[in-house]
């Protein structure tokens, strides 16, 4: 599953030293250190540099990012979009009920349900997907077990909200979007991660994904 340009097949030591830095070292570094405020800056840092990786490893498809909307699994959206749509209600619903659906009411909703897609759901997929899965193929394991880390990679990756429901909503959607990169194509994951991202922002999950409500817990 290695890709046959020449950076591609440097030592799998340090194949394992560039995986732990950026998706274990960087993620705790920003947890830790970092002012929310920063978020996105910090992201779209790490789309180029991880553009600039996954170019660097060659053999990677580029026209695949916009290629493969004829295979969009929109069963799967429709069900990840009622499934989204039920579980923020009910968290929202016994931890922060005055905060449920406040987003309808806000005027806010439709800047996050354009610029949401484009300044995190993309870059996030750019990152958790192409790059994972292809520079990195070499140090994963087969099928489910590939899938799995990614899953678990995604959710630390949000360590920085330093909350159990994020870690676990984000695991199940990585597990979800990794799923359907492998299975449909990077379009099918962005556009999975782009619905349930909007939709938990409607019930008003942003009381645990805005990083302007993150309290460090030390």
């Amino acid at each position: 599953m290695v890709a046959d340009a020449p950076d591609a097949v440097r030592p799998r030591f340090w194949l394992w030293v560039e995986f732990a830095a950026l998706y274990i070292g960087a993620p705790l570094a920003i947890a830790l250190f970092m002012p929310g405020r920063h978020l996105f800056t910090a992201l779209a840092l790490f789309s180029v540099a991880g553009m600039l990786l996954l170019w660097r490893t060659g053999g990677f498809g580029w026209r695949s990012l916009v290629r493969g909307w004829s295979r969009m699994p929109w069963l799967e959206v429709l069900a990840l979009s009622a499934a989204t749509l039920l579980a923020g209600t009910v968290i929202l619903y016994f931890t922060y009920p005055e905060r449920l659906f406040a987003m309808l009411r806000s005027g806010m909703l439709p800047l996050i349900w354009v610029f949401y897609p484009i300044l995190s759901a993309l870059p996030q997929e750019l990152i958790f997907r192409p790059l994972f899965f292809h520079r990195y193929a070499a140090l994963l394991p087969q099928g489910q077990g590939a899938i799995a880390i990614n899953a678990a990679i995604f959710s630390f990756a949000h360590l920085m909200y330093w909350s159990s429901v994020v870690a676990v909503l984000t695991f199940v959607g990585g597990w979800i979007f990794a799923r359907a990169y492998l299975r449909h194509g990077f379009p099918a994951a962005w556009l999975l991660h782009a619905v349930a991202g909007n939709l938990l922002f409607t019930t008003g999950m942003g009381a645990y994904f805005y990083t302007g409500n993150v309290v460090r817990p030390f």
